[in-house]
């Protein structure tokens, strides 16, 4: 009886230090995704597409807000002197300009939000693509995208980052 328990004793140490041998030659990288969002070279020239996309509409609805508001203070000025006629259909005037306005920058909202989650999946997608080829040839085990903390020699977002940058000027 005695021999039987050291001998499992035994093999379960051997498989334990077995095990500790295999853990030490895992190979882990992690990547920052939101760093890469932010600071990649795909990212920045997506940021500046919806820039120059989105500019012209945002231009035009910052102009529509500032003439509502100059109506408006020019109603508030101007509303004593006027007849009760007058400063009713004035009111009416601006409670739709105001409505318009409103929707008109729902639908740009709208549309802008789209148009960023468009940009951000194809980024991630991008990113992803990068992580594995960089797993691939740099014989990775693990590779995570999200962690509580981060030891510096296993973060590999920069190689990402730069990787994503190479292929974004071929």
């Amino acid at each position: 009886m005695i021999k039987a328990l050291s001998s499992i004793a035994l093999c379960a140490t051997l498989s334990l230090a077995g095990q500790s041998a295999v853990a030490q030659e895992l190979k882990i990288g992690i990547v920052n995704l939101d760093r890469i969002v932010r600071e990649s070279g795909p990212a920045k020239a997506a940021q500046t597409k919806l820039e120059v996309e989105f500019g012209k509409r945002e231009k035009e609805l910052n102009d529509l807000g500032n003439q509502i508001k100059a109506t408006s203070d020019r109603l508030e000025r101007e509303g004593p002197t006027l007849s009760e006629s007058q400063r009713s259909a004035r009111q009416k005037q601006l409670v739709d300009q105001d409505r318009e306005f409103q929707r008109k920058r729902r639908e740009f909202q709208e549309d802008l939000n789209n148009r960023k989650n468009e940009e951000l999946q194809s980024i991630i997608d991008r990113a992803n693509r990068a992580v594995k080829a960089l797993a691939e040839s740099e014989k990775f085990d693990l590779i995570i995208q999200e962690a509580v903390y981060i030891n510096p020699k296993h973060d590999i977002t920069e190689k990402v980052i730069r990787s994503l940058g190479a292929a974004g000027s071929r």
